[in-house]
């Protein structure tokens, strides 16, 4: 759930061709598997993962995922990284009030990420009008050369205090895949183990991009459903072994990295890389 923050003006101006669209929030079923015309990750791909600022990934470097904001890496295979189900940080009063999930009129929020409003994906009418917003951004990451989109926050539903149902994001993941398909991108269902083969059957997603799967022993969720296709992420600041020995588990992913929680660029103080 590492994020970069989305700037007011690219905000703005999704939002105002989102709300200009007609589009229903309604997907065509899901296949067995990718559409044709996706290109997935590269099996066993060198990860890197720099949604705190862009810079050219180390030689050994296949997979790349950056913000949505930022360019695709040129000679990666590049994820672009799209917050779904919560605001981003700062964007909390561009977003239309009724889309926002509320508790006796108070927004809920993220109580690890306070600054990130839970959306409110409860109804089809809520449902399709986020839609409309992130289409876009979709397309964006289409347009601007990335291979896939990951999609965050598909857990919201854990902490809604039972306002919302699996369902209800599910609903919205299967539309969002759609759109993603629909422009030639692969889908990446990011984090929510226990959920991995609801995901992959009824909203088709593509891959699984994952963050500490191997800290919290959970990696036999995500290849269980998607194989090799599995791109995990590891955080320095919970080792609960070495990386090394995360690399060597029968259980480890393809792909795998560590990094430094902040996702700093590399030069900056606290810039940390690895791969297996």
């Amino acid at each position: 759930m590492r994020r970069a923050s989305l700037p007011t003006a690219a905000f703005a101006c999704a939002m105002l061709v989102a709300l200009a669209s007609g589009c229903s929030v309604t997907p065509e079923p899901p296949g067995d598997g990718p559409t044709d015309s996706v290109r997935m990750p590269p099996v066993g791909a060198a990860p890197d993962y720099q949604l705190g600022g862009a810079y050219g990934p180390a030689e050994q470097v296949g997979i790349v995922g950056r913000d949505r904001t930022a360019e695709p890496a040129s000679d990666a295979y590049s994820i672009c990284y799209v917050n779904a189900f919560q605001t981003q940080p700062s964007e909390l009063d561009q977003w239309p009030e009724d889309l926002l999930l509320r508790i006796d009129g108070d927004v809920v929020f993220d109580p690890e990420w306070p600054d990130e409003a839970l959306l409110d994906t409860s109804t089809d009418a809520r449902r399709e009008r986020i839609a409309r917003i992130v289409r876009p951004w979709i397309v964006g990451c289409a347009e601007a050369g990335f291979d896939a989109v990951e999609f965050d926050n598909l857990d919201s539903y854990t902490r809604s205090e039972g306002l919302l149902a699996g369902d209800d994001n599910l609903a919205l993941a299967a539309a969002l895949v759609d759109a993603a398909h629909r422009v030639g991108l692969a889908a990446g269902q990011k984090n929510a183990a226990e959920d991995a083969s609801v995901l992959r059957e009824r909203a088709g997603f593509d891959f699984a991009l994952v963050e500490e799967c191997a800290a919290y022993e959970e990696c036999d969720a995500f290849t269980a459903v998607y194989g090799e296709h599995v791109i995990d992420i590891e955080y320095t600041d919970w080792m609960p072994r070495s990386f090394a020995e995360m690399c060597a588990a029968p259980s480890a992913p393809a792909s795998m990295v560590l990094r430094d929680r902040d996702l700093l660029p590399a030069g900056e103080p606290g810039h940390v890389f690895a791969v297996c």
